[in-house]
């Protein structure tokens, strides 16, 4: 997988997001791709950004089915020369910084 992509779909609503980012999420699952969700937005992988697109308009779909108003935002970093997956990238800036990427934690 090279196409790598940032998702973020919310509708613009003053309750909870969380019923309609679940539906997002889920239209991913009839597509080839790999993800995880953030509390941010969610990580996309594909073999191709045609694949990734098509599931980013799913997500989006599936928010507006649902809402008038959404807002979406999609980040993709599509290498072509190089195979390397999301986690990689991860890695690397670990192997840089000697440790994992993240804080101790908070209480």
């Amino acid at each position: 997988m090279t196409c790598i992509g940032f998702l973020s779909v919310a509708p613009v609503v003053e309750e909870s997001m969380a019923p309609y980012v679940a539906d997002a999420v889920a239209a991913l699952d009839d597509f080839d791709v790999e993800y995880e969700t953030t509390p941010m937005g969610t990580i996309i992988e594909a073999d191709d950004s045609e694949e990734l697109f098509a599931a980013a308009h799913a997500a989006h779909e599936a928010v507006g089915a649902q809402s008038d108003r959404v807002e979406t935002f999609l980040k993709i970093d599509d290498k072509r020369a190089v195979e390397q997956r999301a986690s990689e990238k991860v890695d690397a800036v670990e192997e840089q910084l000697g440790r994992e990427a993240r804080s101790d934690g908070r209480e």
